[in-house]
């Protein structure tokens, strides 16, 4: 009977490509995500400044 813990347990090793694939999908739509807010603040700059003093003030009543 094979050893669950194992390294050459198949299903470990097919889990580390997944958890890269998994990563590099993460970070694709991060940036895009963050490409998305960047055209919007360029598009409606009246939002974005609204959006900006609204975080400023929520940071300036946080408390530690």
């Amino acid at each position: 009977m094979p050893n669950p813990e194992s390294p050459a347990d198949p299903a470990q090793d097919a889990q580390e490509p997944t958890d890269a694939a998994r990563r590099r999908r993460r970070a694709q739509f991060l940036r895009e995500l963050t490409e998305a807010r960047e055209l919007r603040d360029r598009v409606q700059p009246r939002r974005a400044k609204a959006a900006r003093l609204r975080h400023a003030m929520r940071m300036r009543t946080f408390r530690w």
